[in-house]
């Protein structure tokens, strides 16, 4: 269930809709986040401008007072401007403090200058300190001698600054959170329309090539990819009937004068003596008549089997009944081979199939095993239910095994490995083998380390009768 969901949200964010929504997301919100800062920052910097306007109007102003004047005015200062913070101090001309709650005179501050940004630990320390970083400063000499300082912060700029601040972070809030539901419900269509494509590809990738993918009346660019794609399989649909159509018509028409001229090689065989020169060699010739023919039964018998009407008279099978008839038919023959050929079935094990069928692709698998296997070896014929509705048959031998670069061409008509080559046989049985399971839709594979095969073919249980595993 994990591993499904985990899929599931994989390919909704791999999705071209959810990956536009999120770079628009992110686009958005870096744009946002930059425009926002250059707002806080042309905000900022005249909010600074005016201060540092005001301190210089407040030094001329306090530099024509005389010492009463000056002092009151100084403290009418502090205590009028409630909207801000203001601090003051006086010093002489050492720079010795005086009166104010500035009580030292800042580090690097130059006189009769212009403001400065300062950190606000360098002005003034302790319980009188504002809090705020930094503070605007300037310093200028008084007619009588002393320096003046005037600290200033202005609470305007940190309240815009927090605003901003805000600003940006539901900003953030109300693009990602509805972009990403957007996103969700805008997703919805295609991830269904997906699912059905991929639904009706399903049978495509089994072989039936009559299936098409649905088209919706939207007419976007799924539709025509769907189009475009089923034009395609109308080609390939009559193109593969075209070629299966030659081939069976060549199978079909060559029985014909090989059936008739393996009838004249009887008769002729049965004319001639025992002691006749002449009969070794029309025994022969019947003997290739006789391969031909059968490679020509066998291919036009995976014709018969690729058409899936046959699935028309699918039945009720019960897997360990048919291993024990596929064990009963082969065991003399195993036994005059002197293998050991052993049984093991679950019982209760029932899938929809067609019994002949399935009983012939077990026997071509069981001989095969038996063919290539040596005397004295084992050969294991098994049946067990493998995962919820899955059974896990089995064939095994100790044989000489497939080299794992062949197991996939072995399936192919026709084909035979380096260790078949002078085995009798056409190369159509596993080909016979991989038409039946098709059909059933059966995962056919083989597995082995070198010492042996075990061909494997897993089934689909009928879901209503799967016993519970164990």
């Amino acid at each position: 269930m994990a591993n499904a969901t985990a899929r599931n949200l994989s390919i909704h964010w791999r999705a071209t809709t959810s990956r536009l929504l999120l770079a628009y997301g992110v686009f958005f919100v870096i744009w946002g986040m930059v425009l926002l800062g250059f707002i806080y920052w042309e905000t900022l910097h005249y909010l600074e401008t005016r201060t540092d306007m005001q301190l210089k109007q407040q030094v001329a102003y306090l530099r024509s007072l005389n010492q009463e004047h000056l002092l009151v005015a100084l403290n009418d200062y502090v205590i009028l401007e409630r909207t801000n913070y203001n601090a003051w101090g006086l010093f002489d001309a050492k720079q010795h403090w005086q009166y104010g709650d500035v009580l030292q005179f800042p580090a690097g501050l130059k006189i009769d200058s212009d403001s400065v940004r300062l950190p606000t630990e360098q002005v003034i320390a302790g319980p009188l300190a504002p809090p705020t970083p930094r503070l605007s400063v300037i310093a200028a000499h008084l007619p009588n001698g002393q320096i003046l300082v005037l600290a200033h912060t202005t609470r305007i700029a940190a309240r815009v600054g927090n605003i901003i601040s805000h600003a940006v972070w539901w900003g953030v809030s109300f693009t990602l959170v509805p972009g990403l539901i957007g996103g969700l419900i805008l997703n919805r269509g295609p991830r269904r329309r997906i699912r059905q494509i991929e639904s009706a590809t399903q049978p495509i990738m089994r072989g039936d090539l009559r299936q098409r993918l649905p088209v919706s009346h939207r007419g976007d660019e799924l539709d025509r990819l769907a189009a475009i794609v089923n034009g395609m399989l109308d080609q390939i649909e009559r193109l593969m009937g075209e070629v299966k159509g030659v081939c069976d018509n060549i199978a079909h028409d060559l029985r014909t004068p090989l059936t008739r001229l393996r009838s004249q090689l009887y008769r002729v065989q049965q004319e001639l003596s025992e002691e006749d020169p002449h009969t070794a060699m029309i025994e022969r010739c019947a003997a290739d008549v006789d391969e031909v023919l059968a490679r020509f039964r066998a291919l036009l018998r995976i014709s018969e089997l690729e058409d899936r009407r046959r699935r028309e008279g699918f039945v009720d099978v019960d897997l360990g009944q048919t291993l024990e008839r596929v064990h009963e038919l082969y065991a003399p023959l195993a036994e005059d081979q002197q293998l050991q050929f052993e049984l093991q079935a679950e019982a209760g094990l029932i899938v929809q199939a067609d019994p002949d069928l399935l009983f012939e692709a077990l026997g071509n698998l069981v001989g095969n095993a038996i063919k290539f296997t040596p005397a004295g070896g084992r050969v294991a014929l098994s049946v067990q239910q493998s995962g919820p509705g899955t059974a896990h048959i089995e064939v095994a031998d100790n044989g000489p095994g497939i080299p794992e670069e062949q197991r996939h061409a072995v399936w192919q008509r026709f084909y035979r490995g380096d260790g078949s080559r002078d085995a009798s046989g056409h190369g159509l049985g596993l080909s016979i083998v991989a038409a039946i399971a098709k059909l059933h839709d059966f995962e056919l594979r083989i597995e082995g380390d070198g010492a042996g095969a075990r061909m494997v073919m897993e089934c689909a249980l009928r879901a209503q009768d799967s016993p519970a595993l164990a």
